[in-house]
C-alpha cells in the first residue's frame, strides 16, 4: 500500500452514515441487520474490501471521536494533541516500528497496548472485548480515541470493527462498510475469520436474548 502523507491537523471530522442518532436511523439499522443476519463468508468480505478505493491518510475519523491510523501519526504527539486525542490504542505494542507506550504519551493520554502480529496465524480474538471496552469507556467519558498499528489497515482496523460490532451492535459487513466510507482497510485473512466468528457469536446471543 502506498503511504500517502498528510498532516495530522488535516484529518476531517466526519460522521459515519451508519451511526444511529434518531428514529429514522434506528429503522435503517434494523433493516440492515435483517439483510445481514447471516454472517458473510471470507470470500464475500474480501470482495467488499477489494471494492473500496485503496487510499487512506495517516489518520481518519471512522466513527465520531474514533480515529484509525498508522504509526506515523501515533508518533506525532503534537498532532494528536491538536486533535484532542485522550486515548491511544496501539495494536502493534512492543514492535520495533511502534515506539508508543505509557511513558511516551505521558499522564495526559490513556494508553492500551495490544502486542499483535499482522499474521493470519495470530489469534487477535482474545483482545476483541478488552480493546472494545477501552474504546467504549473512552468515548462514553467524552474522550477521543486514536487506534493504530503500523499501517492502520489490518490489526488496528480489526479492533475497530470489533468495537463497532460489540458496542454499536453493527453486523460485521455493516461495520466494514461504515469504516470504508472514511478509510481503506484490509484485515488479513486470519483476522477476518476471527471477526466472522465474533459476528456469529454476537448474532447467536441476540437470537437467544431478543430485545
Amino acid at each position: 500500500m502506498t503511504d500517502r502523507k498528510s498532516s495530522a491537523g488535516a484529518v476531517l471530522e466526519v460522521e459515519c452514515d451508519t451511526q444511529r442518532s434518531g428514529p429514522e436511523e434506528e429503522q435503517t439499522f434494523t433493516e440492515d441487520s435483517k439483510e445481514t443476519r447471516e454472517s458473510p463468508s471470507l470470500q464475500e468480505l474480501e470482495e467488499v474490501l477489494y471494492s473500496s478505493p485503496s487510499s487512506c491518510r495517516h489518520g481518519d475519523e471512522v466513527w465520531p471521536n474514533l480515529y484509525l491510523g498508522d504509526m506515523f501519526m501515533s508518533h506525532d504527539k503534537l498532532g494528536l494533541w491538536q486533535l484532542g486525542i485522550t486515548h491511544v490504542l496501539n495494536a502493534a505494542h512492543g514492535k520495533l516500528c511502534c515506539k508508543g507506550n505509557e511513558d511516551f504519551y505521558g499522564s495526559t493520554v490513556k494508553y492500551y497496548g495490544v502486542p499483535a502480529n499482522d499474521l493470519p496465524t495470530f489469534d487477535l480474538s482474545p483482545f476483541f472485548s478488552p480493546a472494545a471496552e477501552f474504546i467504549h469507556q473512552a468515548l462514553t467519558s467524552g474522550g477521543k480515541v486514536f487506534v493504530h498499528c503500523a499501517v492502520g489497515v489490518s490489526r488496528s482496523a480489526a479492533l475497530v470493527l470489533a468495537y463497532l460490532m460489540i458496542h454499536q451492535h453493527l453486523p460485521l459487513l455493516s461495520s466494514i462498510r461504515c469504516v470504508q466510507q472514511k478509510r481503506w482497510i484490509f484485515p488479513n485473512r486470519g483476522f477476518l475469520r476471527q471477526l466472522i466468528s465474533l459476528d456469529q457469536k454476537l448474532q447467536d446471543n441476540r437470537d437467544q436474548n431478543p430485545v
